[in-house]
């Protein structure tokens, strides 16, 4: 949790009283090459060569899985760069320079119905893992994973619970390309061979419940539901949702997958879609473009590896009076802050906040208990904190630090303003 944040709600109507731009298409775009899930990488293309759109450029290796790196322009190699990564760490980026000709990568083609229809179980994940779908609402999960997970899975939930203050990325997918999401969805059922889907969204979005519904008609039979939840935080952690959407209480520590149940992000379903029918990696996204430092936030459309510079700049810049402005990769409870603007949006950046800074100073803790009573998660943050302060990670594991969601309610109603979370968060990374 990034501290107090101003005038939040008066943002969140801006976002949806601005028409999203339609599409920003950088000079240069900036592909990682380290993540924080894949360590160790492959390149298979050097400076001066001539790349095309959606060629694959590399492999990035994790402990068990592999995940192609591949190019969201045509154009040229430049170099290797280093900038900030989506968890505020510096890595590696390749660099290459956009011809603005989008000419396609050899087997980047659309497939008929026909040939959908025929695809099996195998062929459904080798394309989804071939194209790089991943969890677009923050995880970066490869997807392909989850569906081979090996447990008889009879729900596929779709997540379009956007909670978090500032962000719309989501809700404008949802709005504009809902037809693209359900049919993803239902590859992803045919793939797992899911009996059931289920779409859930907040009851409070009128136009997001108006536009599945419209859709959910062209899918008679395939046992599509839409699931209308409340509209609190953090109604978007999965455990939660799945809970609201098909009353099915997932205990922390355990996959849902172990309870028949899959979930997956909206915008990852839209893609998924796109992957399987025009054999298209993840080209380009909407990203919240928002934050009190901002003169004109805005919701965009961009091409993945766009620089955030260009996006600060599309947005006015800073405000006049602002002398510094913070930049934070996500949303203001559970986002990251940025060491510098050198950042670049990849596959799972749905926002990126600019929030004026605030000076807070940390009081002694009153324990008042605020941090325990709010936590959704039933552990005790000010406990794990001083097992921190402490380093007693005997006291961290019996505290089960490693069950924080890092929701970051319990810095948000520290009366004392310590950031509890930060704590959980090391706690958790010494429990592991």
């Amino acid at each position: 949790m990034i501290g107090r944040t101003k005038r939040i709600n008066d943002y969140k109507q801006i976002d949806r009283a601005l028409p999203a731009q339609r599409f920003v298409d950088p000079e240069y775009v900036f592909l990682p090459l380290r993540t924080g899930r894949c360590a160790e990488y492959e390149l298979e293309v050097e400076e001066g060569d001539d790349v095309a759109l959606a060629q694959r450029l590399g492999m990035r290796r994790g402990k068990f899985f592999e995940q192609p790196i591949l190019s969201t322009v045509s154009g040229t190699v430049v170099d290797t760069v280093e900038m900030t990564d989506e968890q505020g760490e510096k890595r590696p980026f390749l660099k290459v320079r956009n011809d603005y000709q989008d000419t396609p990568a050899e087997g980047m083609r659309e497939r008929t119905e026909e040939e959908i229809s025929a695809l099996s179980k195998d062929e459904f994940v080798e394309i989804v893992k071939d194209n790089a779908i991943v969890g677009l609402g923050g995880s970066g999960f490869p997807s392909y994973i989850k569906m081979t997970s090996g447990h008889d899975i009879h729900t596929v939930v779709v997540n379009g619970v956007e909670c978090e203050p500032y962000l719309q990325s989501d809700y404008y997918l949802i709005k504009e390309q809902a037809e693209e999401m359900l049919r993803g969805l239902s590859y992803i059922m045919r793939a797992v061979g899911a009996e059931r889907g289920v779409v859930a969204v907040k009851s409070t979005k009128g136009a997001l419940v108006e536009a599945v519904e419209k859709e959910l008609g062209r899918f008679e039979g395939m046992n599509m539901q839409l699931a209308k939840v409340a509209d609190y935080y953090p109604q978007g952690w999965e455990n939660a949702t799945f809970e609201a959407a098909v009353g099915t209480k997932v205990p922390v520590g355990t996959l849902p997958m172990e309870y028949g149940i899959l979930g997956f992000n909206a915008s990852t379903c839209a893609h998924i879609y796109e992957a399987v029918k025009y054999n298209r990696p993840i080209l380009k996204r909407f990203v919240t473009v928002n934050g009190d430092a901002l003169k004109n936030p805005l919701l965009v459309r961009v091409r993945v590896g766009t620089s955030v510079r260009e996006l600060i700049d599309l947005a006015g810049g800073f405000r006049e009076d602002v002398e510094q402005g913070n930049v934070v990769l996500g949303g203001p409870m559970m986002g990251v802050a940025a060491p510098d603007v050198d950042v670049a949006v990849v596959p799972t950046t749905v926002s990126i906040l600019v929030i004026e800074d605030e000076e807070h100073v940390e009081e002694p803790c009153v324990r008042c208990g605020s941090c325990i009573y709010s936590c959704p998660v039933d552990i005790q943050p000010v406990s794990i904190m001083n097992a921190v302060k402490r380093g007693d990670k005997k006291a961290l594991q019996q505290l089960e630090a490693d069950r924080c969601i890092e929701c970051g309610l319990c810095a948000y109603v520290c009366t004392s303003k310590i950031h509890v979370t930060d704590y959980c968060r090391e706690g958790k990374r010494q429990v592991r």
